[in-house]
């Protein structure tokens, strides 16, 4: 049971941290970045806009 809680507990911080992200990219109008359940990279912004990320073969700093 405790092992369960704890998976409720992270799906919720996980929940919890996004819409924070969200808040933020509204209050500085600008867009959050994640990964769909297809795989692919998306920017989101405030007024519900989605455009998918072109891929880069660059490796990040």
């Amino acid at each position: 049971m405790k092992r369960l809680n704890q998976i409720k507990d992270l799906q919720k911080l996980i929940k919890l941290t996004g819409d924070r992200a969200k808040l933020d990219a509204k209050a500085n109008e600008t867009y959050i970045v994640y990964k769909t359940a297809e795989g692919q990279i998306v920017k989101e912004y405030n007024d519900g806009h989605v455009i998918p990320v072109a891929e880069q073969n660059t490796p990040h700093a």
